[in-house]
């Protein structure tokens, strides 16, 4: 994450006079910088060809890939996968066009973030949110346009997948973006998903951002262009601290091995 590349983020949004954007499911894909810089900040580094279109950033520990394909005629313009460890599963999500920048950024703040020892389902997030939940495996939100499903073979089998459907207010049946999570997915990842989904304060847009549905409204926001840019630094330094620390805890972790029976001192006779 270089200097430039901040000074260049700065310079988009100085400029432009911010929106407030709600409902925040339809508000658009935003920045993608809010995902890629965030992630940067985490130590993963460009993959790809710098000329291509396509970009891939890879984590330090090369488990992770994230792809990112504009124009794709995939339904996943995001797409990132999680190699297997010796106790965890591989894993892949895939995210569609218009999934706010926000949003999945929430999602790739708690990749790089340590798991809480706590956390809620997301269904419980959803139903908190006031959602309508059906049967224990959907929810949909009270006006209807998103729906959230978990998908397993057993009620209790913690290692479901889930997928996440945005739909035209105008024509139900109409899919406007959507996103899928493995079954191997960690359940607090799909969590700090919805719980961006299903929060109800809205996003901030410029006048001519594109926006995934024409209901979307936008009233002139109280947030400065200079408020933003501040918002995006710091949040880039608490996830480079994070990382860091990650990184520390790992390192001491390997470096430190359990003390052998012959290490030991002889047990007094």
């Amino acid at each position: 994450m270089s200097e430039q590349q901040l000074a260049q983020f700065a310079r988009t949004h100085e400029w432009r006079i911010p929106f407030d954007a709600s409902p925040r499911p339809l508000a658009g894909p935003g920045d993608a910088r809010h995902v890629t810089h965030g992630l940067a900040a985490a130590g993963w580094k460009r993959t790809s060809d710098p000329l291509s279109p396509q970009l891939v950033l890879t984590s330090p520990d090369h488990r992770y890939r994230l792809d990112f394909t504009p124009e794709s005629g995939m339904f996943a313009w995001w797409r990132l996968w999680a190699e297997p460890t010796e106790t965890e599963r591989s894993w892949a999500a895939g995210f569609g066009e218009f999934v706010p920048a926000e949003i999945l950024g929430a999602f790739t703040d708690a990749l790089i973030a340590p798991p809480p020892q706590r956390y809620s389902t997301p269904l419980d997030v959803l139903d908190a949110s006031g959602w309508l939940i059906d049967a224990g495996e959907a929810a949909s939100s009270p006006d209807a346009t998103c729906r959230v499903q978990r998908h397993a073979d057993r009620p209790d089998d913690p290692r479901a997948a889930w997928h996440v459907e945005v739909c035209d207010p105008d024509r139900p049946r109409s899919r406007l973006w959507h996103t899928h999570f493995d079954a191997g997915t960690p359940v607090h990842l799909v969590t700090a998903f919805v719980t961006a989904l299903a929060d109800t304060a809205p996003l901030q847009r410029g006048m001519y951002d594109r926006t995934a549905h024409h209901s979307v409204t936008q009233q002139r926001s109280t947030v400065t262009p200079e408020q933003i840019i501040e918002a995006h630094k710091t949040r880039l330094n608490t996830l480079r601290t994070l990382a860091r620390a990650a990184r520390r805890h790992s390192t001491t972790a390997t470096a430190v091995p359990a003390p052998s029976a012959a290490a030991r001192p002889a047990p007094r006779r």
